[in-house]
């Protein structure tokens, strides 16, 4: 730090001395001034010598402290160091809690910038006093809610972890996987639930994609994982987590979740710019008040390592911006048949005996010839094909024919008269749009600091970071965790 503000001090002045001597006095002068030796100047001389000397004196002095002025202020109100800045900041002691706990809340569809729509003073208290993502949290191709959930908690790519779109067909034995599929063959990786129990370490889920599987040292125990269900209060929610923090220590659980629907239910119904968002966003604010409140209220608030996300954006729809699969029979017919998914992830299988290589040419020759109303914003891919950035090829799962939808535009088979508008996500990841928020309060976060945009993969490494034990194999880097949590606290 000194050698900083060493560095601003001697910056802070414009110019040095001899500088000052050359640029204000006449040539004649400053050469007296500055070469003296041998020289008898006259007393008037002198006396004038001596006049510029002290004022420079006084110039200089009022220079040096205006600028220490200036150092002071800079460096006292400069915002927190990051963990990078200063060897010495560390994770904070618990004081009441016997071991870590996380706890990791999803507010489904919560676009990164929904944050400013209003005042949200318990969400701003969290970023206030915790570390944010500042441009919002990378969610994975798709970006969908399923793929994006079993993301956060497993640190793998769709393509690896088995469920590769909300709906889609298995090729191999033709069973279908919804969201309400729990059968352990779908979901592959090994999610954090699964990871604390394999440590002996209780975890409780309240709604999260692939918390009912029973799989690996997980069998989803009674009062610990909740079943699904919709109708459940939010206010039911949070209550029944903070009930565990009334339990022995010993069974608090070290890793929990908390789920959320909105404002995913508002956005895809009114798009993101509607006032019924911001009425949303404000009862998830009033949520997390009731949330840090009751933890206050046990004295464990300071305790708990909390993370609020998202799982993606969300973008604004309108029938009018939309491309028919039927508008491309002249190139190709594509029957509805061979579509698994049409918006924003357009995915089509080709029965035996059809050239994939052959459907994707004649697809993008008809949606480049310009006679394909929007047809400049949809381009197909072989999935081998895909920027790689995507990360989604690797499975058999996913279809041959992947198709990248341009920014609030809708594939249909058919083209309708309808003008409806509202809103969707699912698209490359790369759109802005398409971010979510990431926010972290607790003893392992540093207070009031930003850091850059991250994909949400690296999230499981973060987490079995902070609770101290050995992750599974995953797409994140073990590494990236030590960039956003703190460092043991050390004694």
């Amino acid at each position: 730090m000194a050698s900083d503000q060493e560095s601003t001090l001697s910056t802070s002045l414009p110019i040095s001395t001899n500088q000052l001597l050359e640029d204000d006095l006449p040539s004649s002068s400053s050469s007296a001034l500055l070469s003296t030796a041998g020289h008898h100047s006259s007393p008037r001389k002198t006396a004038a010598s001596t006049l510029v000397f002290i004022s420079l004196v006084v110039t200089t002095a009022v220079a040096l402290s205006a600028a220490a002025a200036f150092s002071f202020l800079f460096f006292s109100s400069a915002p927190n160091p990051s963990p990078h800045s200063t060897a010495a900041l560390s994770s904070r002691p618990l004081s009441k809690l016997k071991h870590p706990v996380v706890l990791i809340i999803s507010s489904d569809g919560f676009r990164f910038g929904y944050q400013y729509k209003s005042d949200l003073p318990n969400i701003n208290r969290l970023i206030r006093n915790g570390t944010e993502a500042e441009r919002g949290l990378i969610p994975v191709f798709p970006t969908l809610t399923f793929p994006n959930h079993y993301s956060i908690v497993t640190g793998l790519y769709p393509a690896y972890h088995g469920i590769i779109n909300n709906y889609f067909t298995d090729p191999i034995d033709g069973d279908n996987f919804n969201m309400g599929s729990h059968e352990p063959k779908w979901w592959l990786g090994e999610p954090l639930w699964e990871t604390v129990s394999n440590h002996g370490l209780k975890a409780s889920t309240y709604f999260w994609p692939g918390s009912e599987v029973h799989k690996g040292s997980w069998d989803c125990p009674n009062n610990y994982c909740m079943p699904y269900n919709e109708s459940v209060p939010f206010e039911e929610r949070v209550d029944t987590v903070l009930n565990y923090f009334d339990l022995p220590s010993d069974e608090i659980p070290s890793f929990m979740t908390l789920y959320f629907e909105d404002p995913d239910h508002e956005g895809h119904q009114y798009g993101p710019d509607d006032v019924r968002i911001t009425d949303a966003i404000v009862e998830i604010d009033t949520l997390m008040g009731r949330l840090i409140h009751g933890l206050e209220e046990r004295g464990v608030f300071e305790d708990i390592n909390i993370i609020l996300l998202g799982d993606h954006g969300m973008v604004g729809t309108c029938d009018k911006k939309v491309i028919a699969l039927d508008d491309l029979a002249q190139w190709v017919k594509i029957p509805k048949e061979w579509v698994q998914s049409y918006s924003p992830l357009l995915s089509i299988r080709p029965p035996p005996g059809y050239s994939s290589s052959d459907v994707v040419a004649k697809m993008n020759e008809g949606l480049e010839s310009g006679r394909v109303a929007n047809g400049e914003f949809l381009r197909v891919y072989l999935k081998e094909g895909l920027p790689n950035r995507l990360h989604y090829s690797a499975s058999y799962r996913i279809p041959p024919i992947v198709g990248l939808v341009g920014e609030g535009f809708t594939v249909k088979q058919t083209r309708s008269k309808g003008q409806e508008c509202g809103g969707a996500h699912g698209y490359d990841n790369a759109f802005f749009s398409m971010r979510t928020i990431f926010i972290a309060h607790g003893p392992r976060f540093a207070r009031g600091r930003k850091v850059p945009s991250f994909e949400n993969v690296q999230i499981y490494n973060m987490v079995t970071a902070i609770l101290k034990i050995e992750g599974a194999s995953n797409n994140g880097s073990v590494s990236f965790a030590d960039t956003v949590v703190l460092p043991t606290h050390s004694k």
